[in-house]
């Protein structure tokens, strides 16, 4: 199965701490936005777009989520 993208977390030090950066990659909000997205629409136009809101779409799904849309059975 290939890999969606590859996210690196790095540690910097900072002011006697340490803060973590994630460098490149896709989130988890955006992978999540765009299956929910293309599942329910079939674009690639508003998959491209729930992918650029990220959680702000996942959140949106779960609130307009249809019957269809859900497992029954659990």
């Amino acid at each position: 199965m290939p890999v969606l993208a590859e996210v690196v977390f790095e540690s910097l030090p900072f002011d006697g701490g340490v803060v973590s950066v994630v460098r490149n990659g896709v989130s988890l909000g955006t992978v999540i936005a765009v299956v929910c997205s293309w599942q329910r629409n079939r674009s690639i136009l508003w998959a491209i777009i729930a992918g650029l809101l990220s959680w702000i779409y996942v959140i949106y799904f779960a609130i307009t989520r249809r019957p269809e849309e859900t497992r029954s059975g659990w």
